[in-house]
């Protein structure tokens, strides 16, 4: 099955800056890709590469097996887009600029009733169809939005920061709509809200400084999480490879004499044998404390680690 998007060693150049160093990555139908990463990593500038917005520096994009630099129209014809301030004609309703975005889109004449209609349906804009968009709160703007890059059902949506900005409530109501829309297209989401990508995603890359550092699916990185943690206090100074030879550990980290860090498997019960290790030789045991990775804790290391 080809894939929706091959992104193959793609890198851009701004003078002697590198926005983009060899990203290489594929969407498949189905999935949702979330794009993750600080302010300045180089999601956006990405993200306007693989919608032809911007031509890469060097390597490939393919949008259903079509080279996105040598068939442009034919490749975008399967892509919507919305950026990350949604391009709205504000003075318009709902209902007249999805038609003139519906025809900006090639949707035959006979069909954009129909076309139209159906995203309203699918963005919850029934409601405000015949209101002006100026009028309306920036959560059914962002509705509005989605609505203009699913008119013509493309295979691959891309949504560049699509909850900045919201309520909790618009957030959790966008969050729902993008997964309902993950279920028939291919999506790729960026953003740089670590739970935005753990509650909508079903695959996550992480970029910094313009290198992807992490790719994997949630099921992978809900793994990672659950490699879990325990705090320890002592008295003495421990012995590193007395403790790293007790059965489910796997590392120990050294925050001072007295503090660690106790690294093990998930579903591995090591509270009790760690502390009696540490009674049995006399180090003096202060305090044990279970402790759990968080996806910011993942975020953190990973993008330190390429700093040092």
């Amino acid at each position: 099955m080809t894939a929706l998007i091959e992104a193959k060693n793609l890198s851009r150049f701004y003078g002697r800056q590198c926005a983009v160093d060899d990203v290489s990555f594929n969407l498949n139908k189905g999935e949702i890709l979330g794009f993750l990463g600080k302010n300045g990593a180089g999601k956006t500038t990405t993200m306007q590469m693989l919608c032809g917005c911007l031509a890469p520096s060097a390597g490939q994009i393919l949008i259903n097996g079509i080279d996105l630099l040598d068939q442009p129209k034919q490749a975008k014809s399967a892509l919507g887009y919305l950026p990350d301030t949604p391009p709205l004609y504000k003075d318009l309703t709902v209902h007249e600029f999805l038609h003139y975005c519906a025809r900006l889109h090639r949707v035959p004449r006979q069909r954009c009733a129909k076309a139209v209609h159906k995203a309203e349906q699918r963005c919850g804009l029934e409601s405000v169809r015949h209101r002006l968009i100026n009028q309306l709160s920036k959560g059914f703007q962002q509705r509005v939005g989605i609505a203009q890059s699913i008119l013509h059902e493309p295979d691959v949506i891309i949504l560049d920061e699509p909850t900045v900005g919201l309520d909790p409530i618009q957030i959790q109501e966008i969050r729902q709509l993008i997964k309902q829309l993950g279920e028939e297209h291919g999506i790729i989401l960026s953003t740089h809200i670590l739970s935005e990508v753990q509650q909508s995603c079903s695959h996550v890359q992480i970029i910094d400084q313009g290198r992807l550092i992490l790719k994997e699916s949630i099921a992978g990185l809900n793994r990672l999480m659950n490699t879990e943690r325990i705090k320890l206090r002592t008295r003495q100074p421990i012995d590193i490879d007395t403790i790293k030879a007790l059965d489910g550990i796997t590392a120990v980290e050294v925050q001072s004499p007295h503090d660690y860090i106790v690294h093990f498997h998930a579903k591995t019960a090591v509270t009790d044998i760690l502390a009696a290790c540490v009674l049995e030789n006399r180090w003096g045991l202060e305090a044990i404390a279970p402790l759990k990775k968080s996806m910011e804790d993942i975020f953190i290391s990973l993008t330190t680690q390429t700093h040092a």
